[in-house]
């Protein structure tokens, strides 16, 4: 499966089950995309120090270039988030945690970064 972001939905994440339906540990692969590197180190950076509270859950957090047929389109990156736990439940909680630091971490960036800001003037259309 190729990690790129949907056309339609460019801001969408990608949720990728582990290869096999009888995966032992559970595991799961989220992707991020942001319009920039630097955001997305931004975020990598910011998500990190929240270090997993039970040790039977691991996270390994990357910034990754998507793969793209579009030459123009390099400047965005994934950040990809790999999760193991030792069942189910562990990693549904250790996700929904996940999603409420990212959705911090992105309404921070909408409101108090320059480039999404400047970003989204660009994409707005002349009234």
């Amino acid at each position: 499966m190729a990690a790129t972001a949907d056309p339609e939905f460019p801001c969408s994440m990608q949720v990728y089950p582990s290869l096999s339906y009888i995966s032992w540990p559970p595991y799961r692969t989220i992707n991020v995309p942001f319009p920039s590197e630097r955001l997305a180190s931004t975020a990598l950076r910011t998500l990190q120090v929240d270090k997993e509270l039970s040790p039977l859950v691991r996270r390994h957090l990357s910034v990754i270039t998507p793969p793209s047929d579009d030459d123009n389109n390099s400047e965005g990156r994934l950040l990809k988030t790999e999760y193991e736990a030792a069942t189910n439940r562990m990693l549904r909680v250790a996700v929904n945690s996940f999603m409420e630091s990212l959705k911090l971490v992105l309404e921070v960036m909408e409101h108090l970064d320059v480039d999404v800001l400047e970003q989204q003037k660009l994409q707005k259309p002349p009234s």
